[in-house]
């Protein structure tokens, strides 16, 4: 009902919900009157009934005999429960009950008890630094099931990204790479902005500037617009990209000079990345999660890239 936009629509259900109850009362004694006319006896019971004067194959007649009492007070009653539900639960249009039931109430109330069933099970890593529980083949599985909920959507089933979603399994971290900085971009999310250049750079300045950046991570290029490209680069980018393109993960700038991509290395996707910009958002979870999933899922994370030995020496 929240989503209707005038209060009318509220009272047109209401007296819809009554008027269909009303009817049905009124439906069951209309027809328990016996009306005027000619009457026959009921082989049954032989006693006297209405005579519809309907026969069919010469002796089949059709008769109209009172309803039982049983199915009438059985009628009676589920009117009787019909009127005292919409005076208990949401039915009457905005009315919300008295009991103030909701969906969204219930749900909340079976996702608690989920969850507190559930806490015996995420309990016995809360004391465990994240290398160990990252370590742990059990805690691994709960985090794959948790990524495979959650993440996957994004950063792919094995975690290895798409075009503008990072790849989880190597080590080029934006904002880094250690537990309690997954930890955070889990919880709170993250917001990486590059803005537009477009009215600074015009599109052969912005391709100059795309040489200059592929000769930052040894990609073929052309020395002569790389030359022209390096000056902008070193006058507009390195706020946050540094004076060597490293870039700056405390802003989330991605190193320009491994050969680690998110948008693309070819010269018309970096054309595209300086004139158009780009706006990145991975969603807080903290509304979502739960402290102890988020725990369990920035384990997983972290073990995606570790290599053996460390996830040897943390399991120790």
């Amino acid at each position: 009902m929240s989503d209707f936009i005038s209060d009318f629509w509220g009272y047109y259900i209401g007296a819809i919900a009554l008027g269909g109850i009303v009817w049905c009362v009124w439906l069951l004694f209309s027809q328990t009157r016996v009306a005027k006319g000619a009457t026959t006896t009921s082989p049954a019971a032989g006693a006297p009934a209405q005579d519809t004067g309907h026969v069919w194959d010469d002796d089949l007649r059709e008769l109209n005999n009172p309803l039982p009492r049983w199915w009438m007070w059985m009628f009676l009653l589920s009117c009787v429960f019909a009127l005292g539900y919409l005076v208990l639960y949401p039915g009457l249009g905005a009315y919300r009950g008295v009991l103030g039931f909701t969906s969204q109430g219930e749900l909340a109330e079976q996702r608690q008890a989920a969850l507190r069933g559930q806490q015996a099970v995420y309990g016995k890593y809360m004391d465990l630094k994240i290398e160990q529980v990252a370590a742990d083949p059990e805690a691994r599985e709960i985090g794959q099931r948790l990524f495979l909920n959650y993440c996957a959507q994004c950063h792919g089933s094995d975690a290895r990204g798409s075009r503008g979603f990072p790849d989880l399994t190597d080590r080029d971290w934006l904002h880094g790479g250690d537990p309690a900085t997954i930890m955070q971009s889990i919880a709170k999310g993250r917001h990486g902005v590059m803005p537009s250049f477009a009215a600074v750079i015009d599109e052969k300045g912005a391709g100059d500037v795309a040489q200059y950046v592929r000769s930052l991570s040894g990609l073929a290029f052309n020395p002569i617009r790389a030359a022209r490209g390096e000056p902008v680069f070193k006058s507009t980018c390195v706020a946050c990209h540094g004076g060597t393109g490293k870039g700056n993960q405390a802003l989330g700038a991605p190193d320009l000079t491994d050969k680690v991509w998110l948008h693309g290395s070819a010269e018309a996707n970096i054309v595209k990345a300086i004139l158009q910009g780009h706006d990145n958002r991975m969603p807080a979870h903290e509304d979502i999660l739960t402290p102890e999933r988020i725990r369990m899922l920035t384990a997983y994370v972290w073990g995606l890239s570790a290599d053996s030995g460390t996830m040897a020496a943390a399991g120790q």
